[in-house]
Parts: C-alpha cells; sequence; structure tokens
C-alpha cells in the first residue's frame, strides 16, 4: 500500500515496541522516515530490523538541546516534516503514597516537557500541511489504582493535543491527534519482577473486556489513518484503543 508515499516522517521512540512497530507500518506505506531511542540495543536492534535508508538517532527525551538538535537534523535530511508520531516515554506504576519528588518529575521530564519542548522545536519543520500524532494512554481516561503521577502525565499530553490544534491549525496548517493505548503486549512489561509477572499479567488480562492484552500493530495502524491523508478532516480525536477497558 502507500497510504503515506513520498510523506516524511519522525517517530520518537520508535526503536521498540509501538514505536517500532509504526515505524514499519510507515515504511510499508511508502514514506521516509527517521526513528529515535535511547537504549543502544534497542538502537541496534532496529538498524537491522528498519534497514540502511531509515536514520535510527540516539536521542535522550531528557536532553532539551538534544531535542533541538534533532529538529536541525530533520531539517538537514528532509528539508520538512509530514508527519511526527511523538511516542516516546517512560511509566511507573506505583501506590501514590511511594511517589517521591524524583520519580515524579522523571515522568513530567519525559512524557510532558520533552513533548512539549520537542514540538516547538519542530514547528518551523513541519510542512502545511502536516499531521502530529501524540501518544497518550487509556490512563488518561480512566482511574486506575497505581497509575496515579503517570496517568497525569498522559492527561497532559491529551491536554495539550487538543490546545495544539487552537496555536497551529490556523497558522500552520498542523493538525493534532492522539492515540490512548491500554495494554499492550511490549517489552514494556518485561520489567516486572519475575516472581509476580504470572500474577501481574493475569490480573491485567482479567480487567479486559476482550481478555486480552492489544498488539503494537493494532495501535501502529491506528497512528498510519492518522498521519494520512485519510484523516484530514479528522483534528482532536484521541482515540482511545484498550479491549474496552475504559467502557466498563
Amino acid at each position: 500500500m502507500s497510504r503515506l508515499a513520498n510523506k516524511r516522517a519522525l517517530i520518537t521512540g520508535g526503536t521498540s515496541g509501538i514505536g517500532l512497530e509504526t515505524a514499519k507500518q510507515f515504511l510499508a506505506e511508502g514514506a521516509q522516515v527517521i526513528v529515535t531511542g535511547v537504549t543502544p540495543a534497542h538502537i541496534e536492534k532496529a538498524r537491522i530490523e528498519l534497514g540502511n535508508d531509515v536514520a535510527v538517532l540516539q536521542v535522550d527525551a531528557v536532553d532539551l538541546a538534544a531535542q533541538q538538535e534533532l529538529a536541525r537534523t530533520v531539517q538537514d535530511r528532509f528539508g520538512s516534516l509530514d508527519i511526527a508520531f511523538l511516542n516516546a516515554g517512560v511509566s511507573d506504576w506505583r501506590p501514590f503514597e511511594t511517589h517521591d519528588e524524583a520519580s515524579f518529575d522523571r515522568l513530567f521530564t519525559i512524557n510532558v516537557k520533552s513533548v512539549f519542548f520537542l514540538m516547538q522545536s519542530l514547528v518551523p519543520v513541519l510542512a502545511n500541511p502536516s499531521s502530529v500524532v501524540l501518544n497518550s494512554s487509556a490512563s488518561a481516561h480512566s482511574a486506575a489504582a497505581t497509575a496515579n503521577a503517570y496517568a497525569a502525565t498522559k492527561g497532559a499530553v491529551s491536554a495539550l493535543m487538543r490546545s495544539w490544534n487552537a496555536d497551529l491549525l490556523g497558522s500552520h496548517g498542523v493538525r493534532v491527534n492522539a492515540v490512548s493505548p491500554g495494554p499492550i503486549a511490549t517489552p514494556l512489561y518485561d520489567s516486572i519482577p519475575a516472581e509476580y509477572h504470572q500474577v501481574v499479567m493475569d490480573g491485567i488480562r482479567a480487567d479486559i473486556p476482550l481478555g486480552r492484552l492489544g498488539e503494537a500493530e493494532e495501535i501502529a495502524k491506528a497512528v498510519v489513518y492518522l498521519a494520512s491523508d485519510e484523516s484530514r478532516f479528522t483534528v482532536g480525536a484521541d482515540l482511545v484503543i484498550d479491549g474496552g477497558l475504559t467502557v466498563f
């Protein structure tokens, strides 16, 4: 297929999970792609899987200077950008009373502050028209024990998505939408201690009406739609893709 033929795309957090699968889908649809990551092993794996035509860059979301340099790199390579999938982020699920200032600041720095300032840096590079897709979370739309600070960051991402349309749609032709995944089968869950892994995963599945975790491909296909001209009349949408988790 060629829904993204000749489109120039940036995917942050594109070396594993949803980001990597989205990069593969973008390539299959004809896009030129730059992806970023921070973990050396994931970067090397992505370079092998995506091929030599894809620039896989090491960019730390915490480093705002690196975010500004990324925008310059995009401009040098592509001239301008048709699509940005701002996907990089971290999770930290823990009881409310166990968060400290460091854990709270880490979540907001990576999930909100870095997204805000990368978008600011990308505005001069974005084509008119262009499409930006943010990765929020079903946690921003529901109440889940231990989500607290993480959910707050994703609520902020969804709020930025809506307000950026007011800032950028009329003046720059940039339309902004979001995906809000529920539990997805990605390496995110590999960090659960082995002794708790099965119990935690069984509990997650039990809460999902469809009875299973989602697949990264299912989120990536939604991102392709929002990135493509098929969604040219879609502005400010936040697609909750969670197997019914937030419905019941």
